[in-house]
């Protein structure tokens, strides 16, 4: 069995395995500033989601389930029967929805700045419409614009616009496909058959997906804890990477049975 996902992987071969999963619009690079640390305890699989990165970009439609099942898929690649995940922005809507539906194989999860249902649908129609007609540079400014804050923007430059360039890179075939499963995504109905304890981190500035979207996902989750990072808008690890590493290591460091 091949996997259409491309992984990165970190940390020693025989420690438990922590998978990774990005933003929208982003690689498995965005968890760069993570890594160091999370790989001094865990083996650290950080993947590209289809359409992303190094990934293969097949036409669509994507749904949720299908980025899901792709994903169930590289794990019975690698012979992993069970995980710990965190995901941020898109990566925490396929982390919901494998919680949800292989319950099994998630042992403990982090949800970073995301959403059970991100509405309204005709925004993300019209933004996949506008990439597959404009490509991704027509929608450049004005979502890395959210992801960070203006301050990080005025002092950090450069990472911005690295982060920018990540996002121009991406597919314009998978990044619309990927807002099209946004679209139909609604997954609060499914939140209460997570069993896996649960960390949610919001970013106290995110205008993509504020902090009342945190508090529904942990209210709906059964023993969620909810942590929200202040000074930061969407890529929260990138604006307060050790904040935001100290919340993973404390979460992910927990036995069975401690939180």
């Amino acid at each position: 069995m091949t996997s259409r996902l491309h992984l990165a992987v970190d940390g020693p071969a025989d420690a438990p395995v922590l998978l990774l999963g990005s933003s929208l619009g982003t690689s498995c690079a965005m968890w760069e500033p993570q890594v160091p640390a999370l790989a001094e305890r865990f083996r650290v699989i950080r993947y590209d989601h289809l359409g992303h990165g190094r990934s293969a970009a097949p036409a669509g439609p994507y749904t949720l389930d299908l980025l899901g099942r792709e994903l169930l898929r590289t794990l019975d690649a690698l012979d992993l029967p069970w995980v710990h995940y965190a995901g941020l922005s898109l990566g925490g809507m396929v982390g919901m929805w494998l919680a949800a539906h292989a319950p099994d194989r998630v042992r403990r999860l982090a949800l970073l700045c995301t959403s059970a249902s991100l509405g309204p649908p005709e925004q993300w129609r019209e933004r996949a419409a506008t990439v597959r007609a404009a490509g991704l540079p027509a929608i450049a400014d004005a979502v890395v614009a959210r992801w960070f804050t203006p301050a990080f923007a005025a002092t950090r430059p450069d990472v911005v616009a690295g982060y920018r360039a990540m996002l121009t890179a991406t597919s314009p075939v998978g990044y619309a496909a990927c807002c099209e499963a946004i679209a139909a995504m609604d997954l609060r109905g499914d939140l209460g058959r997570v069993g896996a304890p649960t960390l949610v981190v919001a970013g106290a500035d995110d205008p993509a997906t504020p902090v009342e979207h945190a508090r529904q996902i942990a209210g709906r989750i059964p023993g969620a804890r909810l942590a929200v990072v202040g000074a930061a808008a969407h890529l929260a690890n990138v604006e307060q990477p050790e904040r935001v590493c100290r919340l993973l290591r404390e979460h992910f460091d927990e036995e069975p049975g401690d939180g």
